[in-house]
Protein backbone atom coordinates (compact mmCIF):
# COMPACT_ATOMS: atom_id res chain seq x y z
CA UNK A 1 0.00 0.00 0.00
CA UNK A 2 1.35 3.56 -0.99
CA UNK A 3 0.04 6.91 1.40
CA UNK A 4 -0.70 10.00 -0.45
CA UNK A 5 -1.59 13.68 1.89
CA UNK A 6 -4.70 15.61 1.30
CA UNK A 7 -4.44 19.38 2.44
CA UNK A 8 -7.99 20.67 2.40
CA UNK A 9 -8.69 24.14 4.87
CA UNK A 10 -9.60 22.66 8.43
CA UNK A 11 -9.32 19.50 8.12
CA UNK A 12 -7.78 16.97 9.56
CA UNK A 13 -7.90 13.37 10.93
CA UNK A 14 -10.15 12.25 7.65
CA UNK A 15 -12.59 14.89 8.53
CA UNK A 16 -13.33 15.58 4.62
CA UNK A 17 -14.53 11.86 3.77
CA UNK A 18 -16.87 11.41 6.60
CA UNK A 19 -20.54 10.82 6.32
CA UNK A 20 -21.41 14.17 7.69
CA UNK A 21 -18.45 16.82 7.42
CA UNK A 22 -18.31 18.41 10.88
CA UNK A 23 -15.76 21.08 9.20
CA UNK A 24 -18.34 22.93 6.73
CA UNK A 25 -22.10 22.24 7.67
CA UNK A 26 -23.73 20.65 5.68
CA UNK A 27 -21.66 19.80 2.94
CA UNK A 28 -21.66 16.80 1.37
CA UNK A 29 -18.67 14.60 1.33
CA UNK A 30 -19.85 12.17 -1.19
CA UNK A 31 -17.15 13.49 -3.83
CA UNK A 32 -14.05 13.61 -1.89
CA UNK A 33 -15.17 9.99 -0.46
CA UNK A 34 -15.29 8.51 -4.04
CA UNK A 35 -12.19 9.94 -5.01
CA UNK A 36 -10.56 8.20 -2.04
CA UNK A 37 -12.25 4.80 -3.38
CA UNK A 38 -10.61 5.90 -6.90
CA UNK A 39 -7.08 5.91 -5.37
CA UNK A 40 -7.71 2.99 -2.62
CA UNK A 41 -8.50 0.82 -6.13
CA UNK A 42 -5.12 1.69 -7.38
CA UNK A 43 -3.20 0.71 -4.32
CA UNK A 44 -3.48 4.52 -2.86
CA UNK A 45 -4.68 5.39 0.48
CA UNK A 46 -4.61 9.13 0.57
CA UNK A 47 -5.51 10.61 4.38
CA UNK A 48 -4.75 13.47 5.53
CA UNK A 49 -0.99 14.59 6.52
CA UNK A 50 -1.64 14.30 10.23
CA UNK A 51 -2.69 10.59 9.92
CA UNK A 52 0.45 10.06 7.38
CA UNK A 53 3.07 10.78 10.33
CA UNK A 54 5.48 8.38 10.16
CA UNK A 55 4.98 7.19 6.58
CA UNK A 56 6.33 7.09 3.38
CA UNK A 57 4.25 9.51 1.16
CA UNK A 58 3.93 9.48 -2.37
CA UNK A 59 2.55 12.37 -3.18
CA UNK A 60 0.49 15.29 -1.64
CA UNK A 61 -2.91 16.30 -3.66
CA UNK A 62 -4.00 20.10 -2.83
CA UNK A 63 -7.76 20.84 -2.52
CA UNK A 64 -7.87 24.61 -3.48
CA UNK A 65 -5.22 27.42 -3.98
CA UNK A 66 -3.36 27.22 -0.74
CA UNK A 67 0.58 28.61 0.18
CA UNK A 68 2.78 25.85 -0.69
CA UNK A 69 5.93 24.29 1.77
CA UNK A 70 8.63 23.03 0.14
CA UNK A 71 8.64 19.38 -0.54
CA UNK A 72 10.40 16.65 -2.74
CA UNK A 73 7.07 14.86 -3.08
CA UNK A 74 4.84 15.17 -6.34
CA UNK A 75 2.20 17.56 -5.77
CA UNK A 76 -1.04 17.62 -7.50
CA UNK A 77 -3.97 20.49 -7.47
CA UNK A 78 -7.71 20.24 -7.54
CA UNK A 79 -8.84 23.84 -8.41
CA UNK A 80 -12.45 24.65 -7.64
CA UNK A 81 -13.11 27.38 -5.93
CA UNK A 82 -14.32 30.21 -7.90
CA UNK A 83 -10.72 32.35 -8.28
CA UNK A 84 -12.89 35.34 -7.30
CA UNK A 85 -13.09 33.81 -3.85
CA UNK A 86 -9.33 31.83 -3.90
CA UNK A 87 -7.03 34.16 -6.27
CA UNK A 88 -4.34 31.03 -6.80
CA UNK A 89 -6.95 29.06 -8.71
CA UNK A 90 -6.45 31.53 -11.27
CA UNK A 91 -2.84 32.03 -10.96
CA UNK A 92 -1.19 30.64 -13.88
CA UNK A 93 2.38 30.92 -12.32
CA UNK A 94 1.18 29.33 -8.95
CA UNK A 95 -0.82 26.18 -11.04
CA UNK A 96 2.37 25.85 -13.19
CA UNK A 97 4.10 24.81 -9.68
CA UNK A 98 2.40 21.50 -9.48
CA UNK A 99 2.67 18.43 -11.51
CA UNK A 100 -0.89 18.30 -12.79
CA UNK A 101 -3.57 20.63 -12.05
CA UNK A 102 -7.25 19.74 -12.35
CA UNK A 103 -9.23 22.99 -13.63
CA UNK A 104 -12.51 24.10 -14.63
CA UNK A 105 -11.37 27.39 -15.85
CA UNK A 106 -10.72 27.92 -19.44
CA UNK A 107 -7.97 30.09 -18.96
CA UNK A 108 -5.24 27.91 -17.40
CA UNK A 109 -6.13 25.67 -20.03
CA UNK A 110 -2.89 26.17 -22.04
CA UNK A 111 -0.85 25.09 -19.64
CA UNK A 112 0.44 21.68 -20.42
CA UNK A 113 0.05 20.72 -17.11
CA UNK A 114 -4.06 21.64 -16.90
CA UNK A 115 -6.01 18.98 -16.87
CA UNK A 116 -9.72 20.03 -17.83
CA UNK A 117 -12.52 19.01 -15.30
CA UNK A 118 -15.90 20.19 -14.32
CA UNK A 119 -17.04 20.81 -10.75
CA UNK A 120 -18.39 17.65 -9.90
CA UNK A 121 -22.06 16.51 -8.29
CA UNK A 122 -23.04 13.25 -6.89
CA UNK A 123 -26.35 12.98 -9.33
CA UNK A 124 -28.83 10.91 -9.00
CA UNK A 125 -32.16 11.41 -8.55
CA UNK A 126 -35.89 10.24 -7.95
CA UNK A 127 -39.35 10.33 -9.66
CA UNK A 128 -40.14 13.39 -10.14
CA UNK A 129 -43.36 15.07 -8.22
CA UNK A 130 -45.47 17.04 -10.43
CA UNK A 131 -46.31 20.96 -10.78
CA UNK A 132 -49.62 20.01 -9.40
CA UNK A 133 -48.11 18.15 -6.52
CA UNK A 134 -45.38 20.78 -5.36
CA UNK A 135 -46.56 23.04 -2.85
CA UNK A 136 -43.60 25.76 -2.95
CA UNK A 137 -43.60 27.70 -5.60
CA UNK A 138 -40.31 29.66 -5.59
CA UNK A 139 -37.30 29.01 -3.43
CA UNK A 140 -33.52 29.73 -3.34
CA UNK A 141 -31.03 28.02 -1.11
CA UNK A 142 -27.94 29.48 -0.61
CA UNK A 143 -25.76 30.89 2.70
CA UNK A 144 -25.92 34.39 3.38
CA UNK A 145 -22.60 35.58 1.68
CA UNK A 146 -21.22 38.52 0.43
CA UNK A 147 -17.98 39.69 -1.93
CA UNK A 148 -15.38 41.48 0.17
CA UNK A 149 -14.88 44.17 -2.85
CA UNK A 150 -16.99 45.44 -5.29
CA UNK A 151 -17.16 43.46 -8.80
CA UNK A 152 -19.38 44.23 -11.48
CA UNK A 153 -19.93 40.24 -12.00
CA UNK A 154 -20.93 39.97 -8.27
CA UNK A 155 -24.53 37.49 -8.15
CA UNK A 156 -24.43 37.76 -4.23
CA UNK A 157 -26.24 41.02 -4.55
CA UNK A 158 -28.69 39.93 -7.07
CA UNK A 159 -29.72 36.66 -4.95
CA UNK A 160 -30.38 39.88 -2.30
CA UNK A 161 -32.22 41.99 -4.70
CA UNK A 162 -34.62 38.96 -5.89
CA UNK A 163 -35.11 37.89 -2.02
CA UNK A 164 -36.29 41.63 -1.16
CA UNK A 165 -38.24 41.77 -4.16
CA UNK A 166 -39.93 38.68 -3.32
CA UNK A 167 -40.65 39.76 0.30
CA UNK A 168 -41.86 42.99 -1.09
CA UNK A 169 -44.43 41.90 -4.04
CA UNK A 170 -45.39 38.27 -3.47
CA UNK A 171 -44.01 36.84 -0.17
CA UNK A 172 -46.50 33.90 -0.37
CA UNK A 173 -44.82 32.83 -3.35
CA UNK A 174 -41.42 32.80 -2.14
CA UNK A 175 -39.23 30.67 0.38
CA UNK A 176 -35.35 31.18 1.77
CA UNK A 177 -32.95 28.74 3.14
CA UNK A 178 -29.65 28.33 3.99
CA UNK A 179 -27.49 29.35 6.37
CA UNK A 180 -26.93 32.57 8.13
CA UNK A 181 -29.81 34.36 6.82
CA UNK A 182 -31.47 35.11 10.40
CA UNK A 183 -28.40 37.72 10.33
CA UNK A 184 -28.33 40.41 7.78
CA UNK A 185 -25.52 40.12 5.08
CA UNK A 186 -22.15 40.47 6.23
CA UNK A 187 -21.10 44.24 5.35
CA UNK A 188 -17.17 45.44 4.50
CA UNK A 189 -17.40 48.65 4.33
CA UNK A 190 -18.16 51.52 6.38
CA UNK A 191 -22.02 52.44 5.05
CA UNK A 192 -22.54 48.69 4.58
CA UNK A 193 -21.67 48.49 8.43
CA UNK A 194 -23.92 51.10 9.19
CA UNK A 195 -27.20 49.45 7.45
CA UNK A 196 -26.37 45.89 8.84
CA UNK A 197 -26.19 47.72 12.51
CA UNK A 198 -29.64 49.59 11.97
CA UNK A 199 -30.54 45.78 10.80
CA UNK A 200 -29.72 44.31 13.84
CA UNK A 201 -30.81 47.06 15.93
CA UNK A 202 -34.64 46.43 14.60
CA UNK A 203 -33.88 42.91 15.13
CA UNK A 204 -33.24 43.17 18.87
CA UNK A 205 -35.42 46.00 19.80
CA UNK A 206 -38.79 44.96 17.91
CA UNK A 207 -38.53 41.42 16.54
CA UNK A 208 -38.09 42.53 12.94
CA UNK A 209 -36.48 39.75 11.61
CA UNK A 210 -33.63 40.55 8.56
CA UNK A 211 -35.14 38.82 6.18
CA UNK A 212 -38.80 37.96 6.54
CA UNK A 213 -38.63 35.17 3.98
CA UNK A 214 -36.37 32.96 5.97
CA UNK A 215 -37.49 29.40 6.85
CA UNK A 216 -34.24 27.91 8.44
CA UNK A 217 -31.30 26.06 7.34
CA UNK A 218 -31.49 22.56 5.62
CA UNK A 219 -29.50 19.83 6.30
CA UNK A 220 -30.80 18.18 2.77
CA UNK A 221 -32.12 20.46 0.22
CA UNK A 222 -33.95 17.87 -1.42
CA UNK A 223 -36.26 18.39 1.17
CA UNK A 224 -37.46 21.58 -0.23
CA UNK A 225 -36.41 21.32 -3.96
CA UNK A 226 -39.04 18.44 -4.37
CA UNK A 227 -41.70 20.34 -3.02
CA UNK A 228 -40.39 23.32 -5.13
CA UNK A 229 -41.57 24.10 -8.34
CA UNK A 230 -39.13 26.62 -9.06
CA UNK A 231 -35.63 27.80 -7.71
CA UNK A 232 -33.40 30.80 -8.28
CA UNK A 233 -29.89 28.87 -8.54
CA UNK A 234 -27.53 31.91 -8.93
CA UNK A 235 -23.54 31.40 -9.06
CA UNK A 236 -21.59 33.79 -6.84
CA UNK A 237 -20.21 35.37 -10.15
CA UNK A 238 -21.44 35.54 -13.50
CA UNK A 239 -19.85 35.18 -16.91
CA UNK A 240 -16.73 32.54 -15.69
CA UNK A 241 -16.92 30.06 -18.42
CA UNK A 242 -17.39 26.59 -17.63
CA UNK A 243 -18.32 27.53 -13.39
CA UNK A 244 -21.18 25.15 -13.08
CA UNK A 245 -21.63 24.55 -9.51
CA UNK A 246 -23.59 22.01 -7.25
CA UNK A 247 -26.56 24.82 -7.57
CA UNK A 248 -28.24 23.97 -10.34
CA UNK A 249 -28.03 20.03 -10.24
CA UNK A 250 -29.12 20.11 -7.09
CA UNK A 251 -32.45 21.52 -8.53
CA UNK A 252 -32.40 19.30 -11.27
CA UNK A 253 -31.52 15.92 -9.35
CA UNK A 254 -34.83 17.10 -7.86
CA UNK A 255 -37.10 17.93 -11.09
CA UNK A 256 -37.37 21.39 -9.98
CA UNK A 257 -37.20 23.92 -12.80
CA UNK A 258 -33.89 26.39 -12.03
CA UNK A 259 -33.83 29.77 -13.12
CA UNK A 260 -30.01 29.82 -13.51
CA UNK A 261 -28.00 32.45 -13.73
CA UNK A 262 -23.84 32.09 -14.00
CA UNK A 263 -21.85 30.38 -16.13
CA UNK A 264 -21.90 32.66 -19.86
CA UNK A 265 -21.28 29.55 -21.86
CA UNK A 266 -23.69 26.97 -19.56
CA UNK A 267 -25.98 26.50 -22.61
CA UNK A 268 -22.27 24.38 -24.05
CA UNK A 269 -23.51 22.04 -21.42
CA UNK A 270 -26.97 22.54 -19.97
CA UNK A 271 -29.66 21.92 -22.87
CA UNK A 272 -32.37 24.94 -23.04
CA UNK A 273 -35.30 23.16 -22.22
CA UNK A 274 -34.02 22.04 -18.88
CA UNK A 275 -34.10 25.50 -17.10
CA UNK A 276 -35.30 29.50 -17.37
CA UNK A 277 -32.20 31.61 -18.27
CA UNK A 278 -32.08 34.52 -16.33
CA UNK A 279 -30.23 36.53 -18.42
CA UNK A 280 -33.27 36.92 -20.65
CA UNK A 281 -34.73 38.47 -18.59
CA UNK A 282 -35.01 42.66 -16.94
CA UNK A 283 -36.10 41.81 -13.76
CA UNK A 284 -37.25 39.51 -11.03
CA UNK A 285 -40.73 40.95 -11.75
CA UNK A 286 -40.23 39.47 -15.38
CA UNK A 287 -38.83 36.61 -14.41
CA UNK A 288 -41.94 35.74 -11.93
CA UNK A 289 -44.78 36.22 -14.42
CA UNK A 290 -43.24 34.14 -16.51
CA UNK A 291 -42.60 31.68 -14.06
CA UNK A 292 -46.86 32.09 -13.08
CA UNK A 293 -47.72 31.56 -16.90
CA UNK A 294 -46.16 28.23 -17.26
CA UNK A 295 -48.88 25.64 -17.80
CA UNK A 296 -48.62 22.24 -16.27
CA UNK A 297 -47.78 20.94 -19.87
CA UNK A 298 -45.07 22.98 -20.41
CA UNK A 299 -44.11 22.27 -16.91
CA UNK A 300 -43.76 18.63 -17.65
CA UNK A 301 -42.20 19.41 -20.61
CA UNK A 302 -39.08 20.80 -18.48
CA UNK A 303 -38.80 17.67 -16.97
CA UNK A 304 -38.74 15.61 -19.61
CA UNK A 305 -36.07 17.26 -20.61
CA UNK A 306 -33.92 17.13 -17.09
CA UNK A 307 -34.49 13.56 -17.21
CA UNK A 308 -33.18 12.91 -20.34
CA UNK A 309 -30.54 15.13 -19.59
CA UNK A 310 -29.08 13.09 -16.22
CA UNK A 311 -29.19 10.41 -18.11
CA UNK A 312 -26.41 11.61 -21.27
CA UNK A 313 -22.79 12.07 -21.70
CA UNK A 314 -23.49 16.01 -20.75
CA UNK A 315 -24.88 15.35 -17.68
CA UNK A 316 -21.95 12.52 -16.95
CA UNK A 317 -19.28 15.04 -17.41
CA UNK A 318 -20.02 16.48 -14.10
CA UNK A 319 -21.09 12.88 -11.95
CA UNK A 320 -18.49 12.49 -9.17
CA UNK A 321 -17.53 9.23 -9.81
CA UNK A 322 -16.35 10.40 -13.30
CA UNK A 323 -14.31 13.41 -11.49
CA UNK A 324 -12.47 11.09 -9.13
CA UNK A 325 -11.82 8.56 -12.02
CA UNK A 326 -10.11 10.86 -14.13
CA UNK A 327 -8.30 12.88 -11.12
CA UNK A 328 -7.19 8.92 -9.82
CA UNK A 329 -5.87 7.90 -13.46
CA UNK A 330 -4.11 11.18 -14.47
CA UNK A 331 -2.04 11.00 -10.98
CA UNK A 332 -1.08 7.94 -11.21
CA UNK A 333 -0.37 8.14 -14.60
CA UNK A 334 1.71 10.99 -14.49
CA UNK A 335 3.48 8.90 -11.31
CA UNK A 336 4.50 6.34 -13.33
CA UNK A 337 5.90 8.19 -16.02
CA UNK A 338 7.34 11.06 -15.09
CA UNK A 339 8.42 9.45 -11.40
CA UNK A 340 8.92 5.96 -12.50
CA UNK A 341 6.90 4.84 -9.81
CA UNK A 342 5.41 1.28 -10.08
CA UNK A 343 1.75 0.80 -9.39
Amino acid sequence: MMYANIHAEGHSNNSLFAVEDKVHRHNPTITPRLLRQAFLERGIEVNTPDLNQGREVAFDLHLEGRPLHETQHPRYLIALENPNINKLNASRAYCKGFDLAFAWDVRLFGLPNVVPILIPHPLGGEAFATLAQRDIFSCLINANKAFKESLPCDLYLERINTIRWYEQHAPETFELYGLGWEKSTPAFTRSGRITRSIARLKTRLFGIPPFPSFRGELSDKADVLRRARFSYCYENSRDLSNYITEKIFDSLVSGCVPVYWGADNVLDHIPAGCFIDRRKFHSTAEVHQHLLSITPDEYAGYQRNIFNFLRSDGAAAFSAAHFAKTVAEHVCHDLQASRGVRL
